[in-house]
Protein backbone atom coordinates (compact mmCIF):
# COMPACT_ATOMS: atom_id res chain seq x y z
CA UNK A 1 0.00 0.00 0.00
CA UNK A 2 1.82 3.13 -1.17
CA UNK A 3 0.60 6.41 0.97
CA UNK A 4 -0.67 9.16 -1.11
CA UNK A 5 1.04 11.59 1.04
CA UNK A 6 3.10 11.66 3.97
CA UNK A 7 2.14 13.42 7.42
CA UNK A 8 5.87 13.39 8.56
CA UNK A 9 7.37 11.33 11.08
CA UNK A 10 6.62 9.61 14.81
CA UNK A 11 9.71 8.28 17.02
CA UNK A 12 11.51 8.30 13.94
CA UNK A 13 8.94 6.07 11.53
CA UNK A 14 7.56 7.48 8.39
CA UNK A 15 3.75 8.18 8.69
CA UNK A 16 1.31 7.92 5.75
CA UNK A 17 -2.04 7.79 4.93
CA UNK A 18 -3.85 6.70 1.48
CA UNK A 19 -6.65 9.10 -0.30
CA UNK A 20 -9.28 6.25 0.47
CA UNK A 21 -8.84 7.04 4.10
CA UNK A 22 -11.46 9.84 3.54
CA UNK A 23 -14.09 7.14 2.66
CA UNK A 24 -13.90 5.81 6.24
CA UNK A 25 -13.45 8.60 7.63
CA UNK A 26 -16.63 10.24 6.36
CA UNK A 27 -18.18 7.52 7.05
CA UNK A 28 -17.34 7.17 10.66
CA UNK A 29 -18.78 10.98 10.98
CA UNK A 30 -21.71 10.84 9.04
CA UNK A 31 -22.51 7.67 11.12
CA UNK A 32 -21.80 9.46 14.70
CA UNK A 33 -23.64 12.44 13.59
CA UNK A 34 -26.17 11.68 11.92
CA UNK A 35 -26.55 7.77 13.84
CA UNK A 36 -25.80 6.82 17.00
CA UNK A 37 -25.37 10.32 19.49
CA UNK A 38 -28.86 11.96 18.06
CA UNK A 39 -29.98 8.52 19.20
CA UNK A 40 -28.37 8.17 22.70
CA UNK A 41 -28.46 11.92 23.55
CA UNK A 42 -31.22 13.86 21.61
CA UNK A 43 -31.90 17.67 21.55
CA UNK A 44 -28.19 18.80 21.50
CA UNK A 45 -27.43 21.10 18.44
CA UNK A 46 -26.11 19.74 15.11
CA UNK A 47 -22.50 21.34 15.29
CA UNK A 48 -22.26 19.35 18.76
CA UNK A 49 -22.92 16.27 16.89
CA UNK A 50 -21.06 16.89 13.92
CA UNK A 51 -17.90 18.73 16.42
CA UNK A 52 -17.82 15.37 18.40
CA UNK A 53 -18.51 12.71 15.23
CA UNK A 54 -15.27 14.85 13.95
CA UNK A 55 -13.31 14.46 16.57
CA UNK A 56 -14.10 10.82 17.05
CA UNK A 57 -13.18 9.68 13.75
CA UNK A 58 -10.07 11.58 14.49
CA UNK A 59 -8.95 9.77 17.53
CA UNK A 60 -9.98 6.40 16.22
CA UNK A 61 -7.33 6.58 13.43
CA UNK A 62 -5.25 8.00 16.49
CA UNK A 63 -5.73 4.63 18.30
CA UNK A 64 -5.11 3.02 14.96
CA UNK A 65 -2.19 4.54 14.46
CA UNK A 66 -0.89 3.96 18.16
CA UNK A 67 -1.63 0.24 17.04
CA UNK A 68 0.64 0.56 13.86
CA UNK A 69 3.00 2.35 15.39
CA UNK A 70 3.77 -0.27 18.24
CA UNK A 71 4.18 -2.69 15.45
CA UNK A 72 6.87 -0.49 13.66
CA UNK A 73 8.21 0.22 16.92
CA UNK A 74 9.24 -3.65 18.58
CA UNK A 75 10.00 -4.26 14.80
CA UNK A 76 13.16 -1.78 15.36
CA UNK A 77 14.10 -2.97 18.81
CA UNK A 78 13.95 -6.84 17.20
CA UNK A 79 16.34 -5.71 14.07
CA UNK A 80 13.34 -5.67 11.58
CA UNK A 81 13.99 -2.45 9.15
CA UNK A 82 10.64 -0.67 8.79
CA UNK A 83 10.09 1.39 5.94
CA UNK A 84 7.32 3.39 7.18
CA UNK A 85 3.21 3.19 8.05
CA UNK A 86 0.29 3.86 6.14
CA UNK A 87 -3.21 4.50 6.96
CA UNK A 88 -6.11 3.43 4.29
CA UNK A 89 -9.37 2.50 3.67
CA UNK A 90 -9.64 -0.99 6.13
CA UNK A 91 -7.48 0.21 9.15
CA UNK A 92 -3.41 0.48 9.03
CA UNK A 93 -0.76 -1.40 7.43
CA UNK A 94 2.89 -1.05 9.57
CA UNK A 95 5.48 -1.93 6.16
CA UNK A 96 8.29 -3.93 7.00
CA UNK A 97 11.28 -4.66 4.83
CA UNK A 98 12.75 -7.50 6.20
CA UNK A 99 11.22 -10.01 8.41
CA UNK A 100 11.91 -11.29 11.69
CA UNK A 101 15.04 -13.43 12.25
CA UNK A 102 13.39 -15.87 15.05
CA UNK A 103 9.99 -17.00 16.01
CA UNK A 104 10.33 -15.18 19.36
CA UNK A 105 10.84 -11.60 17.21
CA UNK A 106 7.84 -12.34 15.05
CA UNK A 107 6.00 -12.86 18.17
CA UNK A 108 6.83 -9.79 19.92
CA UNK A 109 6.13 -8.17 16.53
CA UNK A 110 3.01 -9.38 15.98
CA UNK A 111 1.45 -9.38 19.62
CA UNK A 112 1.96 -6.13 20.33
CA UNK A 113 -0.63 -4.44 18.38
CA UNK A 114 -3.55 -6.22 19.69
CA UNK A 115 -2.25 -5.59 23.29
CA UNK A 116 -1.94 -1.71 22.40
CA UNK A 117 -5.98 -1.68 20.56
CA UNK A 118 -6.73 -4.37 24.43
CA UNK A 119 -5.02 -1.44 26.97
CA UNK A 120 -6.65 1.30 24.77
CA UNK A 121 -10.22 0.06 25.13
CA UNK A 122 -9.80 -0.72 28.70
CA UNK A 123 -8.12 3.20 29.07
CA UNK A 124 -11.11 4.72 27.40
CA UNK A 125 -13.63 2.54 28.65
CA UNK A 126 -12.09 3.83 32.38
CA UNK A 127 -12.50 7.31 31.19
CA UNK A 128 -16.26 6.80 29.83
CA UNK A 129 -16.83 5.89 33.12
CA UNK A 130 -15.52 8.65 35.06
CA UNK A 131 -16.79 11.30 32.82
CA UNK A 132 -20.42 9.44 33.23
CA UNK A 133 -20.21 9.69 36.82
CA UNK A 134 -19.34 12.86 37.27
CA UNK A 135 -20.77 15.13 34.15
CA UNK A 136 -23.54 12.32 33.66
CA UNK A 137 -24.18 10.79 30.60
CA UNK A 138 -23.78 12.94 27.58
CA UNK A 139 -21.59 13.16 24.05
CA UNK A 140 -18.56 12.78 25.59
CA UNK A 141 -19.04 10.13 27.50
CA UNK A 142 -20.71 8.22 24.32
CA UNK A 143 -17.72 8.67 21.74
CA UNK A 144 -15.40 7.42 24.64
CA UNK A 145 -17.92 4.39 24.90
CA UNK A 146 -17.95 3.88 21.35
CA UNK A 147 -13.94 4.34 20.47
CA UNK A 148 -13.47 1.79 23.52
CA UNK A 149 -15.65 -0.63 22.27
CA UNK A 150 -14.18 -0.22 18.68
CA UNK A 151 -10.44 -0.74 20.14
CA UNK A 152 -12.08 -3.71 21.68
CA UNK A 153 -13.15 -5.23 18.14
CA UNK A 154 -10.34 -3.96 16.78
CA UNK A 155 -7.82 -6.35 19.09
CA UNK A 156 -10.39 -9.29 18.70
CA UNK A 157 -10.32 -8.86 15.04
CA UNK A 158 -6.58 -8.80 14.66
CA UNK A 159 -6.01 -12.05 16.93
CA UNK A 160 -7.83 -14.11 14.40
CA UNK A 161 -5.60 -16.81 13.56
CA UNK A 162 -5.80 -16.31 10.03
CA UNK A 163 -2.57 -14.05 7.93
CA UNK A 164 -2.10 -11.09 7.06
CA UNK A 165 -4.26 -10.39 10.73
CA UNK A 166 -2.13 -10.23 13.80
CA UNK A 167 -2.98 -13.57 14.67
CA UNK A 168 -1.84 -14.74 11.68
CA UNK A 169 1.61 -13.82 12.77
CA UNK A 170 1.08 -15.13 15.84
CA UNK A 171 0.21 -18.56 14.25
CA UNK A 172 2.78 -18.40 12.25
CA UNK A 173 5.30 -17.60 14.70
CA UNK A 174 3.99 -20.45 16.76
CA UNK A 175 4.20 -22.82 13.63
CA UNK A 176 7.70 -21.58 12.58
CA UNK A 177 8.64 -22.90 16.46
CA UNK A 178 6.87 -26.09 16.12
CA UNK A 179 8.80 -27.34 12.92
CA UNK A 180 11.68 -24.89 12.71
CA UNK A 181 10.54 -23.91 8.96
CA UNK A 182 9.23 -20.77 8.46
CA UNK A 183 8.17 -21.41 4.47
CA UNK A 184 5.75 -24.29 6.16
CA UNK A 185 4.74 -21.75 9.02
CA UNK A 186 4.01 -19.12 6.22
CA UNK A 187 2.07 -21.79 4.33
CA UNK A 188 -0.03 -22.44 7.38
CA UNK A 189 -0.80 -19.42 8.44
CA UNK A 190 -1.49 -17.97 4.61
CA UNK A 191 -4.30 -21.09 4.10
CA UNK A 192 -5.88 -20.04 7.62
CA UNK A 193 -6.20 -16.46 5.90
CA UNK A 194 -7.32 -17.42 2.88
CA UNK A 195 -9.97 -19.96 4.63
CA UNK A 196 -11.13 -17.26 7.00
CA UNK A 197 -11.53 -14.70 3.98
CA UNK A 198 -14.08 -17.23 2.14
CA UNK A 199 -15.85 -17.18 5.42
CA UNK A 200 -16.34 -13.82 5.41
CA UNK A 201 -16.82 -13.44 2.12
CA UNK A 202 -20.08 -16.12 2.73
CA UNK A 203 -21.09 -14.00 5.46
CA UNK A 204 -20.94 -11.09 3.11
CA UNK A 205 -22.98 -12.32 0.72
CA UNK A 206 -25.73 -13.83 3.46
CA UNK A 207 -26.18 -10.33 4.69
CA UNK A 208 -26.87 -9.03 1.25
CA UNK A 209 -29.32 -11.71 0.67
CA UNK A 210 -31.26 -10.93 4.01
CA UNK A 211 -31.31 -6.83 3.09
CA UNK A 212 -28.06 -5.84 4.83
CA UNK A 213 -26.37 -4.04 1.94
CA UNK A 214 -24.04 -2.04 4.05
CA UNK A 215 -22.73 -4.73 6.20
CA UNK A 216 -22.64 -6.97 3.26
CA UNK A 217 -20.07 -4.50 1.62
CA UNK A 218 -18.01 -3.80 4.03
CA UNK A 219 -17.26 -7.88 4.78
CA UNK A 220 -16.63 -8.39 1.32
CA UNK A 221 -14.47 -6.01 1.22
CA UNK A 222 -12.63 -7.33 4.12
CA UNK A 223 -12.64 -10.74 2.63
CA UNK A 224 -11.22 -9.67 -0.93
CA UNK A 225 -8.74 -8.05 1.48
CA UNK A 226 -7.86 -11.15 3.34
CA UNK A 227 -7.61 -13.95 0.75
CA UNK A 228 -6.00 -11.18 -1.75
CA UNK A 229 -3.38 -10.52 0.77
CA UNK A 230 -3.18 -13.93 2.06
CA UNK A 231 -2.31 -15.25 -1.33
CA UNK A 232 0.16 -12.96 -1.96
CA UNK A 233 1.96 -13.73 1.22
CA UNK A 234 1.99 -17.36 0.12
CA UNK A 235 3.47 -16.80 -3.29
CA UNK A 236 6.20 -14.75 -1.47
CA UNK A 237 6.55 -17.55 1.07
CA UNK A 238 7.17 -20.19 -2.40
CA UNK A 239 9.51 -17.93 -3.83
CA UNK A 240 11.50 -17.55 -0.55
CA UNK A 241 11.53 -21.19 -0.71
CA UNK A 242 12.85 -21.85 -4.05
CA UNK A 243 15.59 -19.25 -3.48
CA UNK A 244 16.67 -20.78 -0.36
CA UNK A 245 20.54 -20.83 -0.52
CA UNK A 246 20.61 -18.43 -4.08
CA UNK A 247 23.13 -15.94 -3.22
CA UNK A 248 22.79 -12.07 -5.23
CA UNK A 249 25.97 -13.18 -7.07
CA UNK A 250 23.62 -16.05 -8.78
CA UNK A 251 20.81 -13.18 -9.93
CA UNK A 252 22.63 -10.10 -10.77
CA UNK A 253 23.31 -8.77 -14.23
CA UNK A 254 27.35 -8.03 -13.78
CA UNK A 255 28.82 -5.36 -15.08
CA UNK A 256 25.84 -3.11 -15.99
CA UNK A 257 25.88 0.08 -18.39
CA UNK A 258 26.90 2.67 -16.11
CA UNK A 259 25.95 6.68 -16.49
CA UNK A 260 28.21 9.31 -14.90
CA UNK A 261 27.33 11.47 -12.39
CA UNK A 262 28.03 14.80 -13.78
CA UNK A 263 26.03 14.07 -17.13
CA UNK A 264 23.22 16.31 -18.10
CA UNK A 265 20.16 14.68 -18.64
CA UNK A 266 20.20 15.98 -22.22
CA UNK A 267 22.98 14.29 -23.09
CA UNK A 268 21.66 10.96 -21.16
CA UNK A 269 18.66 11.13 -22.96
CA UNK A 270 20.40 11.92 -26.50
CA UNK A 271 22.66 8.92 -26.14
CA UNK A 272 21.49 5.39 -27.82
CA UNK A 273 23.45 3.86 -24.70
CA UNK A 274 20.56 4.65 -22.73
CA UNK A 275 17.50 4.87 -25.06
CA UNK A 276 17.42 1.26 -25.39
CA UNK A 277 16.65 -1.87 -23.35
CA UNK A 278 17.33 -0.80 -19.99
CA UNK A 279 14.72 1.91 -17.70
CA UNK A 280 17.40 2.10 -14.81
CA UNK A 281 21.14 3.01 -14.72
CA UNK A 282 23.91 2.67 -11.88
CA UNK A 283 25.52 6.20 -11.41
CA UNK A 284 29.36 6.18 -10.78
CA UNK A 285 31.82 9.08 -9.83
CA UNK A 286 34.65 9.88 -11.49
CA UNK A 287 36.69 6.35 -11.32
CA UNK A 288 33.61 4.37 -13.11
CA UNK A 289 33.85 2.23 -10.23
CA UNK A 290 32.73 3.88 -7.04
CA UNK A 291 28.50 3.95 -6.98
CA UNK A 292 26.64 6.70 -6.56
CA UNK A 293 23.53 6.30 -6.89
CA UNK A 294 20.74 4.80 -9.34
CA UNK A 295 18.90 6.44 -12.13
CA UNK A 296 15.32 5.59 -13.51
CA UNK A 297 14.79 6.98 -17.02
CA UNK A 298 11.10 7.55 -15.60
CA UNK A 299 13.02 10.13 -12.90
CA UNK A 300 14.94 11.90 -16.01
CA UNK A 301 11.45 11.95 -18.35
CA UNK A 302 10.16 13.82 -15.57
CA UNK A 303 12.65 16.67 -15.53
CA UNK A 304 11.17 19.67 -17.51
CA UNK A 305 12.97 20.06 -21.56
CA UNK A 306 13.97 23.21 -20.81
CA UNK A 307 15.50 22.22 -17.46
CA UNK A 308 17.58 18.86 -19.02
CA UNK A 309 20.58 20.46 -20.58
CA UNK A 310 22.33 22.09 -17.16
CA UNK A 311 20.48 19.41 -15.16
CA UNK A 312 22.83 16.11 -14.00
CA UNK A 313 22.27 13.10 -12.88
CA UNK A 314 23.66 13.26 -9.64
CA UNK A 315 20.35 16.06 -9.07
CA UNK A 316 17.90 13.17 -10.20
CA UNK A 317 19.17 9.97 -9.33
CA UNK A 318 18.63 8.21 -6.04
CA UNK A 319 21.30 8.09 -3.79
CA UNK A 320 23.37 5.56 -2.73
CA UNK A 321 22.56 6.59 1.34
CA UNK A 322 18.63 5.38 -0.31
CA UNK A 323 19.12 3.12 -2.96
CA UNK A 324 18.77 -1.13 -1.70
CA UNK A 325 22.52 -2.22 -1.90
CA UNK A 326 23.85 -6.08 -2.00
CA UNK A 327 27.10 -8.08 -1.65
CA UNK A 328 27.70 -10.84 -4.39
CA UNK A 329 27.52 -13.34 -1.31
CA UNK A 330 24.33 -12.05 0.51
CA UNK A 331 21.50 -14.12 0.39
CA UNK A 332 18.94 -13.26 -2.57
CA UNK A 333 15.65 -14.17 -0.05
CA UNK A 334 17.24 -11.90 2.35
CA UNK A 335 17.85 -8.83 0.37
CA UNK A 336 14.07 -9.43 -1.74
CA UNK A 337 12.25 -7.51 0.77
CA UNK A 338 14.27 -4.65 1.06
CA UNK A 339 14.64 -5.08 -3.13
CA UNK A 340 10.71 -4.65 -3.66
CA UNK A 341 9.96 -2.05 -0.65
CA UNK A 342 12.77 0.46 -2.71
CA UNK A 343 11.02 2.33 -4.35
CA UNK A 344 12.98 1.45 -7.63
CA UNK A 345 12.75 -2.46 -7.89
CA UNK A 346 16.18 -3.06 -8.02
CA UNK A 347 19.56 -3.29 -5.94
CA UNK A 348 23.27 -2.37 -6.42
CA UNK A 349 25.29 -5.14 -5.92
CA UNK A 350 28.81 -4.16 -4.35
CA UNK A 351 31.78 -5.62 -3.63
CA UNK A 352 34.19 -5.44 -0.76
CA UNK A 353 36.24 -2.78 -2.29
CA UNK A 354 33.57 -0.93 -2.69
CA UNK A 355 33.05 -1.33 -6.65
CA UNK A 356 30.31 -1.52 -8.64
CA UNK A 357 29.68 -5.14 -9.96
CA UNK A 358 26.30 -5.48 -11.05
CA UNK A 359 22.64 -4.98 -10.49
CA UNK A 360 19.42 -7.02 -9.73
CA UNK A 361 16.00 -5.60 -10.98
CA UNK A 362 12.48 -7.92 -10.20
CA UNK A 363 12.74 -9.35 -13.70
CA UNK A 364 16.41 -11.08 -12.90
CA UNK A 365 14.60 -12.49 -9.80
CA UNK A 366 11.84 -13.60 -12.05
CA UNK A 367 13.89 -15.44 -14.15
CA UNK A 368 16.10 -17.02 -11.85
CA UNK A 369 12.76 -18.50 -9.77
CA UNK A 370 11.44 -19.70 -13.49
CA UNK A 371 14.46 -21.08 -13.81
CA UNK A 372 15.24 -23.03 -10.67
CA UNK A 373 11.75 -24.06 -10.58
CA UNK A 374 12.00 -25.61 -14.14
CA UNK A 375 15.42 -27.04 -14.68
CA UNK A 376 16.55 -30.46 -13.54
CA UNK A 377 17.31 -30.84 -9.77
CA UNK A 378 21.21 -31.32 -8.92
CA UNK A 379 22.61 -30.93 -12.27
CA UNK A 380 23.33 -26.77 -12.57
CA UNK A 381 23.31 -24.03 -10.57
CA UNK A 382 21.49 -20.78 -10.70
CA UNK A 383 24.80 -19.24 -12.03
CA UNK A 384 24.37 -21.59 -15.35
CA UNK A 385 21.36 -19.68 -16.87
CA UNK A 386 23.12 -17.00 -18.40
CA UNK A 387 23.47 -13.06 -18.16
CA UNK A 388 20.32 -10.87 -17.54
CA UNK A 389 19.29 -8.21 -20.42
CA UNK A 390 16.64 -6.60 -18.94
CA UNK A 391 16.46 -4.12 -16.12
Amino acid sequence: MTPTFVLGRIAGVRVGVHWSILAIFTLIALGLAQGRLPEVSPGRAWWAYWLVGLLTAALFFASLLAHELAHALVARRNEVAVDGIVLWLLGGVARLRTEASTPAAELRIAGVGPLVSLGLSALLALVAWLVDSTAGRGLVSEALVWLAVINLLLALFNSVPAAPLDGGRLLRAFLWWKTGDRARATAGATAAGRGFGWFLLLAGLLLFARGDLVGGLWLVMIAWFLIAAATAEGRQAQVRAVLAGVTVRHAMTPSPVTVSADLTIADLLADPRYRYRHSAFPVVGADGRSPEGLLTLAAASRVAEAQRGVTTVHEVMVPRSEAVVARPDDQLVDMLPKMLSGGTGRALVIDDSGSLVGIVASSDISRTVSWLMTAPTGKHTPGDRGRSDTW
